[in-house]
């Protein structure tokens, strides 16, 4: 019982402080000012092809885009 009564004493005292301080560093990171442009650059990812009447494949001269290297076929 006294392994149990240790890791106790140690969840409720320094693994709450390490897992507090690790959640305030994340916030800390995420909502640093430098971390603007790069937020508002990922957030407009999905928005980079509109354009009015046109296609992603129009962009690739007629053939469509592979992004990943399983989804690209062979052709014969």
């Amino acid at each position: 019982m006294e392994t149990y009564t240790a890791m106790r004493h140690f969840a409720d005292s320094w693994a709450l402080l390490g897992m507090t301080l690790f959640f305030l560093g994340v916030v800390a990171f995420v909502f640093r000012p430098s971390a603007k442009t790069a937020a508002n650059q990922a957030a407009s990812i999905p928005f980079d092809h509109d354009v009015i009447g046109s296609t992603p494949e129009r962009h690739a001269g007629g053939k469509p885009q592979h992004t990943f290297p399983h989804a690209a076929r062979k052709e014969d």
